[in-house]
């Protein structure tokens, strides 16, 4: 709740697509990107990236990139807020492993203002190296030639369709949309998305923002859709779902946040899974959280890494890429409730903390999840676009 969860897309960039950050976007077309990189290289400004390893093997080891990166001695990041993902101690134990600082720019910051750090600070120390990003955004910055190609050691256990072929991007970790619940305010748990039409939950349901700039309000109505006659392809069914929430008073068009909850004023929100379960200990002391993945409608999208063409500290970025996905980073994102790229890797190797493993979800509904493409989130937020203030808000 705030910051990268309610990330506003840009729809210049998208025509509308995924929050945090956002879970997403679109970009040029594949011919513009051509012309682009054309008139790049024919004025001699085109991406130094060839000329840096494509993997540590490249470079003649993981030691070598560390020793090259140490060098370096800095790493900068961008829109990575410390609460989300365990981001913060993700940090922390990198600087603590390698000694090399991180300056972490505009924690709350979109996927679409990454990309234009990078577009704009080129050549200055302070542009960032590494990005955390939406698949949308991600596919656009490939074909801006915006991010180098670099494929980590633990290349062949992440899943193909959840990294670019060539290694201009990768997934990092993914999320599904949940329900939280202050029980100090809703005595009954809501299981299912029909439950929300209950008289019981007047003026308690809130999303994370607009479905409209937000990615994970955006998740939200879609999730809603494929738990009521809608799909990956028809998003429509969510919308007509908060309208009729809205219509029976259920809905509430507060943007939920800890502050919201906390008083009361949005008690039962529908967010990330990775967030709702961090808010249990935020609110530990002050409320009674509870969090539910609901029995249908699982929908889910993940956020992607990517190292820039013109990274000031290269070695470094690409140290932290292969930090983020050795079997420490991604179990420091698992810590943070969020699933790794990894998962079902670490889970088969048997390598998961037992006492980590048992704090998460059941795994079963993670079994069902369903991601769209990225043609399909494009098609869908042109809808949300058009029918969310006629049907919902009346904006």
């Amino acid at each position: 709740m705030g910051g990268r969860m309610s990330e506003n897309f840009d729809q210049r960039i998208w025509d509308v697509q995924l929050t945090r950050r956002e879970l997403l976007r679109i970009g040029f077309g594949a011919a513009g990107s051509v012309v682009l990189l054309s008139l790049l290289e024919a004025t001699g400004s085109a991406v130094a990236a060839p000329k840096l390893p494509r993997s540590a093997a490249e470079i003649g080891g993981l030691e070598k990139l560390i020793a090259e990166a140490k060098k370096e001695g800095t790493l900068n990041t961008i829109a990575l807020p410390p609460d989300w993902a365990n981001y913060g101690e993700i940090m922390q134990r990198f600087t603590q492993k390698y000694g090399i600082k991180i300056n972490n720019a505009s924690p709350n910051a979109s996927s679409a203002e990454e990309l234009q750090a990078v577009r704009s600070l080129k050549g200055q120390k302070r542009a960032p190296d590494v990005l955390d990003i939406g698949p949308s955004f991600a596919i656009q910055g490939k074909q801006e030639g915006l991010f180098a190609p670099y494929k980590v050691s633990t290349w062949d256990t992440i899943p193909a369709s959840m990294k670019d072929p060539d290694g201009y991007w990768v997934g990092d970790y993914f999320g599904v949309i949940a329900f939280g619940i202050n029980r100090n305010v809703v005595k009954t748990v809501p299981k299912r998305w029909t439950d929300l039409r209950k008289p019981e939950y007047k003026g308690k349901v809130a999303l994370n923002g607009d479905p409209r700039r937000a990615a994970a309000a955006f998740a939200g109505v879609w999730a809603a859709a494929l738990a009521n006659g809608g799909s990956l392809d028809d998003i429509t069914p969510g919308i007509e779902f908060f309208a009729e929430l809205k219509r029976l008073g259920n809905f509430i068009p507060v943007d939920a946040t800890p502050a919201t909850v906390q008083s009361g004023q949005t008690p039962i929100t529908v967010d990330w899974d990775y967030l709702q379960l961090g808010y249990s200990k935020e609110f530990s002391g002050k409320l009674t959280w509870e969090v539910q993945i609901p029995e249908d409608g699982i929908f889910g999208n993940y956020y992607c890494q990517a190292i820039s063409a013109y990274a000031p500290n290269p070695h470094a970025a690409r140290l932290w890429e292969e930090f983020l996905y050795s079997d420490e980073g991604q179990i420091l994102w698992l810590k943070g409730f969020a699933h790794p790229a990894r998962f079902e890797d670490l889970l088969r190797r048997n390598v998961i903390p037992k006492d980590l493993l048992a704090k998460l979800p059941p795994a079963e509904p993670y079994k069902r999840v369903r991601f769209p493409t990225v043609e399909q989130t494009k098609k869908a937020q042109e809808v949300v676009a058009k029918l969310w203030g006629p049907k919902v808000t009346g904006q």
